[in-house]
């Protein structure tokens, strides 16, 4: 069985968004791992990754997450999470990641949320 993972970027004026589709696991979670240090994220921005067409998410997937998170904060940057799907969102209540990542239900509304922090 092949696990298929797409991985999408683009810029917005608040950051960059990473839209990921399909199943994010301990296969597929070096995709996900590998564009992060290419992410053009400036202090004051924000990272947001839209897991709309998220079909599956194993605990490496929530690892790949993190290490997201530690991107975005080591760029003084802040991160947000967009259409979270329900399976998704019951674990993050779960284990506490709700506590952790702020979550928007578009990509859109992520951006429009998003306030500059002062450097």
């Amino acid at each position: 069985m092949t696990r298929q993972l797409t991985v999408r970027t683009r810029s917005t004026a608040a950051g960059p968004v990473v839209a990921v589709a399909g199943e994010l696991d301990h296969l597929t979670a070096p995709e996900v791992r590998a564009v992060l240090p290419g992410l053009a994220l400036c202090p004051g921005q924000q990272l947001v990754v839209d897991l709309g067409s998220l079909t599956f998410c194993d605990s490496t997937g929530i690892t790949v997450l993190l290490a997201a998170r530690n991107h975005a904060l080591a760029a003084q940057a802040t991160i947000a999470l967009a259409a979270v799907p329900d399976r998704v969102s019951r674990i993050f209540r779960i284990v506490g990641l709700d506590q952790v990542f702020p979550t928007h239900p578009t990509a859109q509304d992520a951006e429009a949320a998003w306030r500059p922090t002062p450097r």
